[in-house]
């Protein structure tokens, strides 16, 4: 289990934040931030939003993804196409998929 766990963590992780952020209320202001740069108290950041951006686009709201950081749906797409090629790599043996 252990091993799994290390060979895959990647992929766990990418699908545990999509399911985070499928399920959280956007629309609540955070509490807390794990932004770096706002906890030592700088108030622009340019990657601060992008999280409710992804939420407010898994929730079907576009205009408000857009607004929250306009870099959502590529953020979304990166993630998802990541988590494919994850998911291929451990289900679909490697001789399958060689391009040679």
């Amino acid at each position: 289990m252990i091993k799994f766990l290390k060979t895959n963590f990647e992929l766990i992780f990418w699908v545990a934040a999509i399911i985070a952020l499928a399920v959280a209320n956007s629309a609540i202001e955070s509490q807390y931030t794990l932004c770096p740069l706002k906890l030592m108290g700088i108030t622009w950041c340019p990657g601060c939003g992008i999280g409710h951006a992804i939420s407010w686009l898994l929730h079907g709201d576009i205009v408000r993804s857009w607004h929250a950081h306009w870099l959502g749906v590529p953020a979304l797409l990166i993630i998802g196409y990541r988590i494919f090629v994850l998911g291929r790599c451990l289900f679909v043996p490697k001789q399958e998929y060689k391009f040679d």
